[in-house]
């Protein structure tokens, strides 16, 4: 009598799986979120909100498209603002249940009086002083759980673009709170973070692209800007 061996478990301890999985929904630690999201290099987004994963979705035209022309623009500012400390989609921790991927970000370090950490390895740790997401809708979880997440760690300007509305949501932290700011007379948004950083929301949606940069040059140019880049020079 024959007697075989039983079939291997996918699940054996000596020949499992090599990765155990990173997939939205997920309920994991900080440390194993870190963990697993290093065994994936194909996966290009993914974060921990409130403890819970996030991975993100293909990027389409949508979002790709209005992210390339933000890049443009805030790139423009930071270029001749020395000093910030600005990101593309890096992950940044902000506590042990949050570790995110703006899509684009712009802070002070702590060595200047700001409040991130640039570590030499690993992740960004701290909070980026003004944050800008690019989301589908108003549906965004950019405007429900990660909207509390930013209030929470004190993120002082957030920047929301609808891809689908075509429309800016831009809320500044006052008292405590999110408050909306809304354009002035002239349809220009101003930063108080980021002094002489202007925006316009409609030219930025109808494409408008020289002029919203020779807008950026203008406030470059501005007082305002001035003093902050002298003040960051100085420190």
């Amino acid at each position: 009598m024959v007697v075989s061996a039983p079939a291997q478990s996918p699940f054996d301890s000596q020949k499992g799986p090599s990765r155990p999985p990173l997939q939205s929904g997920d309920q994991l630690s900080r440390a194993e979120f870190r963990r697993r999201y290093a065994l994936y290099p194909e996966i290009k987004k993914a974060e921990l909100i409130e403890g819970v994963v996030i991975v993100g979705s293909p990027v389409h035209r949508r979002h790709g498209r209005p992210h390339f022309h933000f890049v443009s623009i805030l790139g423009t500012y930071t270029a001749h603002t020395p000093g910030l400390v600005a990101g593309d989609n890096e992950s940044v921790v902000l506590d042990e249940d949050n570790e995110v991927q703006p899509d684009l970000f712009v802070g002070i370090d702590s060595t200047q009086g700001g409040q991130l950490t640039d570590a030499e390895k690993g992740p960004l740790a701290g909070v980026p002083e003004f944050i800008v997401e690019i989301a589908a809708s108003s549906a965004s979880y950019d405007l429900h759980s990660k909207f509390v997440v930013y209030l929470r760690s004190g993120v002082r300007e957030y920047l929301v673009l609808l891809a689908y509305e075509r429309e800016m949501r831009f809320f500044r932290l006052e008292d405590g709170e999110f408050r909306e700011v809304l354009p002035d007379e002239d349809g220009v948004t101003r930063s108080q973070i980021l002094p002489g950083f202007w925006f316009r929301s409609d030219w930025f949606w109808e494409g408008k692209m020289s002029e919203l940069l020779q807008l950026v040059q203008e406030g470059l140019a501005s007082r305002e800007h001035r003093e902050f880049a002298a003040k960051l020079a100085a420190r």
